[in-house]
């Protein structure tokens, strides 16, 4: 393991946070043009929570052969193959003129952006004492939360001076810009440590997927990590229009916050994460201690109907972030050499996650709405079986004593 000095260190947050930033405009950016998109091309709720989804199902299809890649080419040179991909995402969601083609346009850029969170991650495993990689982790996820931000208000100003193609003609670019950044500044991998090393890299994904630390994380990143991220990048939006009746301008400022609140909630994990772990509050107990919160507030959501607007949903993504610890804590429970498969492993699952509650919501607002249900039911409806889906990721958690880490 080689550590980099503290001003390398820095330079390479930075230059992946900046790509990471644009992962994020492209993860949540549905959201703030579902709307537009919905009347131009005549979307259903199920065809919404296809293509928000999309991106999810081409971002968890390439994990498991990122993971390794990772691991034997090292995060430079492969998330800049990666994201040429999702340069020409952009430039075919752009272009595409129905359903279909902004599907697969959708599906590339969630391929093209897969790495961004997994690459730096990886190196960072290596390049970060453990502190650091803690806080490294919250402040990637606060520069995602920028992006999300950057998503709404800033879009939604945008699309009626230029139009809503021009704006991922804009994306491609930045994330050109950051292609070059990388290549300038990111060190070149220094490949596997020796063969009779306890790193050397193991094949495959055997010994992750056998892991009880991973097994016992697994459904807390499923249901409670990928619905939290679910809500955020799609669904709080269509609920602020259909249930809670904001204006789609209204409701831009209303995920506005809701991101801002986010990135200020991770900042703060940023900081006080070295300080929780010197200080014996472990990433198991703030899990098993503060998902409880997120629970009750969509409870509270799910009861108060059209009354429950921004702040609520700012609220409960808020008291999600406390999932996002299990992220680096799976990487830490691994050698350096499998950190890009354990890590890459994790985000299959958190992103599955994604897609599946995202879509799955979408399902059950058009079925509750056949059987004749108004909006405001339907969505009450759906949220409610989100959430048992949550408490029962929580409740395997904590159950699975045995599950300790090895």
């Amino acid at each position: 393991m080689t550590l980099l000095a503290r001003p390398h260190a820095v330079l390479v947050f930075l230059v992946f946070a900046f790509a990471y930033f644009f992962s994020a405009v492209l993860r949540a950016i549905t959201a703030t043009l579902s709307p537009t998109l919905t009347r131009e091309f005549d979307l259903s709720a199920q065809q919404l929570g296809l293509l928000a989804g999309g991106y999810f199902l081409g971002f968890a299809a390439i994990q498991l052969p990122l993971g390794s890649w990772l691991d034997r080419h090292g995060p430079r040179k492969v998330v800049i193959g990666f994201m040429l991909a999702a340069v020409a995402g952009c430039l075919a969601f752009s272009a595409a003129d129905g359903f279909s083609g902004l599907l697969v346009a959708r599906v590339l850029c969630g391929v093209g952006v897969s790495a961004c969170l997994m690459a730096p991650l990886t190196g960072y495993r290596r390049w970060l004492a453990p502190p650091a990689q803690l806080r490294a982790n919250s402040w990637m996820l606060m520069t995602g939360s920028l992006g999300m931000v950057a998503s709404t208000l800033p879009v939604q100003w945008l699309v009626p001076q230029v139009g809503w193609r021009p704006v991922f003609w804009l994306l491609a670019l930045g994330i050109g810009v950051a292609i070059a950044a990388i290549a300038l500044l990111v060190p070149h991998w220094r490949g596997g440590l020796p063969a009779h090393s306890h790193d050397a890299e193991p094949p495959g994904y055997a010994q992750v997927w056998r892991h009880a630390y991973f097994r016992r994380m697994a459904p807390v990143g499923f249901f409670n990590y990928g619905g939290m991220i679910a809500i955020q990048s799609l669904w709080a939006g269509p609920w602020l229009v259909r249930v809670a009746g904001y204006a789609p301008l209204d409701a831009a400022r209303g995920l506005f916050l809701i991101n801002v609140c986010m990135l200020c909630t991770f900042w703060s994990w940023g900081l006080v994460n070295p300080w929780l772990q010197r200080n014996g509050f472990s990433t198991d107990k703030l899990i098993a201690r503060g998902v409880p919160l997120s629970l009750l507030v969509l409870t509270a959501i799910v009861v108060a109907g059209p009354q429950a607007g921004a702040g609520a949903w700012a609220l409960f993504c808020v008291s999600s972030t406390f999932v996002s610890l299990a992220q680096p804590a799976v990487g830490m429970a691994f050698p350096a050499a499998l950190a890009g498969r354990a890590l890459s492993a994790y985000n299959l699952v958190i992103f599955a996650g994604v897609f599946v509650v995202q879509w799955s919501i979408g399902l059950l607002v058009d079925a509750f709405a056949a059987a004749g249900w108004d909006p405001v039911a339907s969505f009450r409806a759906a949220m409610a079986a989100f959430l048992v889906a949550c408490l029962f990721g929580w409740a395997y958690f904590i159950l699975a004593r045995d599950n300790q880490r090895q």
